[in-house]
């Protein structure tokens, strides 16, 4: 095929133009910088072209010339993009067209362009890189076969030695601190962007991760109908993976403005650690649920990329997109570049890098499931959704709360921040799971406390209120389980059995609502708190934000 790159010469163009001159492609290597371009083709190979793809009626001429049959753009940066331009001018020409965006908005509203792709005949795909293009079709694979998906969760962590293209940096700048739109246990939540880092591991490489933007955020929980999707991306120098949180918490607070103002200096400020790490990259996908049978299941898919290839991992699905309209095996029409090759075909394709991959599936009870065992699937489908905990979940209600009268237990209601004393009192129970741990956050009307809970082996789990952690077992009542206080610590000492707190908490199924009741004493000092109500799951519709 004849194809026009635009930025054929950068970063990820650069990349893209070597492999389809290796495969045998005729290629245009074009962009604003004619000396660019002619190096790049003294070099490599190719035709340079001198080319301002914004100079809509330069695009227009030169497209006429060259008649390709395919434009590709691996310019960007695609944030900063208005419309579908440089897609419409390729369908004008005739020609088929991708691109390498990694824009939410961009990607997805490429389908406005679909009806005039049938039209022609032509094929337009947004999206065609690492995201979503490469994760889609990681997604797929690892979701083939489950009953439901609870999470599907990607990370990409280059290299420091990676090449820092302008585009991808004001791209990451942009976003730092700024709001980010996530998929979370069935609703929409806001975040702020380079927020939430968290260690991820691929094969010897763990490095942190903070939530960024990509495609996969909006287009994802529609396609695969999962609870909760998310995107991380990690720096490998912890200085600098930790400098841009402080410098996004900083934009967040109102202190600093948008980061990509910036975006000379901070390159420049990077570019002087660059021999500091690594050219060793990776690419994380993890997909997690329950089988038909029920069965909890966690599935992963790892690329990890050495000899300074990461930055060929974005070209990747371009050039297997491009033998694929070599032989008319994709359809006519606009949209994102969604599973439109398997996992099988990307491994096959990336085999021509310093590449590896890894697939796994490992059994993934969640911590109620695994500490009640058999009993778990006894439990009403009420009681297991509530505990059926993989990302983030959340539950509103009402609820009445007592609170006892001797000093010593409002003294400790207040240590603890329980609940103050009413009657149908709006309630609020968010759960996020961290690791093998679940956060439990309790909202009464504005009056907030917090527990983490862990294993505790078989019948029990941990649940700790800052110094102070109790072993509560797990009895089995009829139409749910109880919570008793089995022991405790407070510090890391044991506390005393005669003074530790006494439970008497069910959770149970009335006319089709999940209810709890949860009463605390005190040895000596009688009722501590009394709280009682429902609650039912927050539920959106998993369309486009």
């Amino acid at each position: 095929m004849k194809i026009l790159v635009l930025g054929g010469y950068g970063t990820f163009g650069g990349r893209l133009a070597r492999l389809l001159i290796a495969d045998g492609h005729e290629v245009i290597v074009a962009g604003r910088s004619e000396s660019a371009a002619r190096d790049f083709a003294e070099k490599h190979g190719g035709t340079p072209l001198n080319l301002d793809a914004t100079d809509e009626n330069s695009l227009a001429a030169a497209l006429a010339t060259q008649r390709p049959d395919c434009l590709i753009d691996a310019a960007g940066p695609f944030q900063a993009y208005a419309g579908h331009a440089t897609a419409r001018a390729a369908l004008a020409a005739g020609a088929h067209y991708l691109d390498l965006s990694d824009d939410a908005r961009f990607t997805a509203e490429i389908t406005e362009l679909d009806a005039e792709a049938r039209a022609a005949g032509r094929t337009v795909l947004s999206g065609v890189s690492s995201v979503p293009a490469l994760s889609s079709a990681a997604a797929t694979a690892l979701a083939e076969g489950l009953a439901e998906i609870a999470l599907i969760e990607s990370a990409i962590l280059p290299g420091n030695r990676a090449p820092r293209g302008r585009s991808v940096m004001a791209a990451i700048l942009t976003q730092a601190g700024a709001p980010l739109r996530l998929w979370r246990g069935n609703r929409w939540r806001e975040v702020p962007g380079w927020s939430g880092s968290r260690p991820v591991t691929a094969g010897t490489i763990t490095r942190p991760a903070a939530f960024i933007g990509a495609p996969d955020l909006a287009l994802f929980p529609a396609a695969y109908r999962a609870r909760s999707v998310l995107f991380r991306a990690g720096l490998e120098l912890p200085l600098l993976h930790r400098g841009l949180a402080v410098l996004a918490r900083l934009r967040r607070t109102g202190l600093l403005p948008d980061l990509a103002r910036f975006a000379g200096p901070i390159r420049h400020l990077a570019a002087l650690f660059e021999r500091a790490g690594s050219d060793r990259g990776a690419m994380v996908a993890r997909v997690a649920g329950r089988l038909p049978d029920g069965s909890p299941v966690e599935r992963r898919w790892t690329l990890t990329v050495e000899a300074g290839d990461g930055p060929s991992i974005p070209a990747i699905p371009a050039t297997i997109l491009v033998e694929k309209l070599a032989r008319n095996a994709l359809a006519p029409g606009a949209r994102p570049a969604l599973s439109e090759f398997t996992l099988d075909e990307a491994e096959t394709a990336l085999a021509r890098l310093a590449t590896g991959c890894e697939r796994s599936e490992i059994p993934a009870p969640r911590l109620f499931e695994a500490a009640l065992g058999p009993r778990w699937a006894k439990l009403p489908p009420e009681i297991r959704a509530m505990h059926d905990l993989w990302d983030l979940h959340a539950a509103t209600g009402r609820a009445s709360v007592a609170r006892g009268t001797h000093p010593l237990a409002r003294l400790t209601a207040a240590l603890f921040r329980f609940p103050k004393p009413g009657a149908d009192i709006p309630v609020t129970v968010t759960m996020e799971r961290r690791g093998d741990k679940e956060i439990w956050t309790r909202d009464f009307a504005g009056n907030r406390f917090t527990s983490h809970l862990t294993a505790a082996g078989p019948g029990a789990v941990h649940e700790r209120f800052g110094p102070f952690r109790f072993r509560i077992t797990l009895t089995e009542k009829p139409a749910g389980f109880g919570m008793d206080v089995a022991g405790g610590t407070c510090l890391g000492l044991p506390i005393p059995r005669a003074l530790l707190p006494r439970s008497e908490t069910e959770e149970r199924v009335e006319d089709g609502r999940f209810t709890f009741d949860v009463r605390l004493s005190l040895p000596f000092a009688g009722l501590l708190v009394h709280y009682r109500g429902w609650l039912t799951p927050d539920a959106d519709t998993p369309t486009q934000p």
